[in-house]
């Protein structure tokens, strides 16, 4: 697993924006309560009208079944986009683990099988890492962000990533998933201890949105 890249690569994208005669809005391709809350929050200030697919008509679940972050982005994004005439975006985030090889890697939520939870993955991860010393526990958190348009063609691609280690012990309730495991040096706090205000500054989804942002705005004609 590299750890000495910041960012994947500059966003990927096609012109031609959106009537903006009426506020524009973007679906969530996302059932996922707390990754909802945490995308409107990052989302809403700057004028976008933001649904998830609970807002939505009943659609069939996107099968996660890409080898990368980036392909499962952009399966759900132009999946939903194209079946709602929507502009969607589509999420797929997880954590990479130096020890592990890079796993979880895109298996984060479901790490530990079927009827995964957030403590059975977090079972699981920590019992292979038994052993290895902090030094060896370090990892990242990838998020990979893909924005179809209405027709369900990806316009926008852009990944970015928040690293930090794996602690033995959980340490504060904030959060989601690993969030209690993940170790931000520079903070020696846990996601799991930091305010939601602070996360969203240091994670990669927040990073990964703020770098997406200005584009994303002109492509569906929010107001810049």
């Amino acid at each position: 697993m590299s750890s000495n890249r910041s960012s994947m690569n500059s966003p990927r994208t096609t012109s031609a924006p959106s009537d903006a005669s009426t506020q524009p809005r973007l679906v969530l391709a996302t059932r996922n309560r707390k990754k909802r809350d945490e995308l409107r929050a990052l989302l809403q200030p700057y004028g976008l009208d933001v649904l998830s697919l609970d807002d939505c008509r009943p659609l069939p679940e996107v099968v996660e079944d890409g080898q990368t972050f980036a392909e499962n982005a952009a399966k759900k994004a132009s999946e939903v986009a194209a079946a709602l005439g929507e502009w969607t975006i589509g999420e797929d985030s997880g954590i990479e683990v130096e020890a592990l090889d890079g796993r979880p890697g895109v298996y984060s939520a479901r790490y530990s099988g079927p009827g995964a939870t957030d403590q059975s993955n977090n079972e699981l991860l920590i019992s292979e890492l038994d052993g290895v010393p902090p030094e060896g526990r370090g990892a990242r958190y990838v998020c990979h962000v893909a924005l179809a348009d209405p027709t369900g063609s990806i316009r926008l691609q852009v990944e970015d990533y928040c690293h930090g280690r794996i602690t033995t012990e959980p340490r504060g309730s904030n959060g989601f998933g690993y969030d209690p495991y993940f170790l931000v040096r520079e903070y020696h706090r846990t996601f799991g201890e930091l305010e939601p205000i602070v996360k969203r500054q240091l994670s990669h989804r927040g990073r990964t949105l703020r770098r997406i942002l200005p584009e994303l705005r002109r492509l569906v004609g929010a107001p810049l």
